[in-house]
C-alpha cells in the first residue's frame, strides 16, 4: 500500500527538497503541499493525507498549535513533526498535543521513509539520537525518585497501555479500544507512572522507550 504524505514547511527549498526526496521512493506518495499551518488544515481537508510531516517552527500557527487544531477539527491521520532545532521542551510540547512522531530534518532519506511507513502503522516514531537528547533533558527537571528503578515490572495490559499512550490516546480512547471503563483505564494510567516513577504520561513513554519497554 502506498502511503500518501502532505508535507507543511513554510521555507520553499526546504519543503520542496523534501518532496524532491520523497518522490524517490514508490513506497510513499505526495499527495499535498502547505506552507503554513493554516494551509495544511484546509489541504487535509481536500487531500486525507495518511500521514503529515510537518515543521514544528512556522510563523502564525505553528506546528504543535496545528496538531491542536487538527485535534479539535477532528482530523487523526497521524504527524511527524520536522525541524532543525533538538529544543527537548519542544518535543515534549510535540508529543503531549499528539503528534506521532519527531524527527531532525538532517535524517537519512532511509530513516524518513521508514518513519513514515512506521507512523502510517500506528507506531509512535521518535529518532533514537532525538530519544537521547530529550532524556538529557529532562534529567534538570526529573525528580530524584524518577532515575529510580521499576518498583515492580508491568504487566503485559499495562505495556498495552503504555503503547497507547505513545500513540498519543487519550482515557477514552483507550477505554474504547480495550473495551474498559474510562475510570479503569484512568487508575491503570496512574499505576503506570507510580510503577515508572514518572509524573506524566510524557515522561512515562520517554522512560518506556529508554528502558526499552515499548
Amino acid at each position: 500500500m502506498t502511503v500518501g504524505v502532505l508535507v507543511v514547511d513554510d521555507q520553499n527549498l526546504v519543503r520542496q527538497g523534501i518532496i524532491s526526496l520523497l518522490q524517490l521512493d514508490d513506497r510513499v506518495q505526495v499527495i499535498g503541499e502547505a506552507s503554513s499551518g493554516d494551509a495544511a488544515l484546509t489541504a487535509m481537508a481536500t487531500s486525507q493525507p495518511d500521514v503529515v510531516l510537518m515543521d514544528i517552527r512556522m510563523p502564525g500557527r505553528d506546528g504543535i498549535a496545528t496538531v491542536e487544531a487538527m485535534k479539535q477539527q477532528g482530523f487523526k491521520c497521524p504527524v511527524i513533526m520536522l525541524t532543525t532545532f533538538d529544543d527537548h521542551q519542544l518535543i515534549l510540547k510535540a508529543l503531549e498535543v499528539g503528534a506521532k512522531g519527531y524527527l531532525l530534518k538532517d535524517v537519512s532519506l532511509d530513516i524518513l521513509i521508514n518513519g513514515i511507513l512506521a507512523v502510517a502503522n500506528g507506531e509512535t516514531l521518535i529518532h533514537p539520537t532525538v530519544t537521547e537528547r530529550i532524556l538529557s533533558g529532562l534529567q534538570g527537571l526529573r525528580g530524584q525518585h524518577e532515575n529510580e528503578p521499576l518498583v515492580e515490572p508491568l504487566s503485559n495490559k499495562e505495556i498495552e497501555i503504555l503503547r497507547l499512550l505513545a500513540a498519543g490516546c487519550s482515557n477514552r480512547e483507550i477505554a474504547e479500544a480495550l473495551f474498559k471503563s474510562e475510570g479503569t483505564v484512568k487508575n491503570q494510567v496512574s499505576t503506570i507512572l507510580a510503577k515508572l516513577g514518572v509524573r506524566d504520561r510524557t515522561r512515562a513513554v520517554l522512560k518506556a522507550i529508554e528502558s526499552g519497554l515499548i
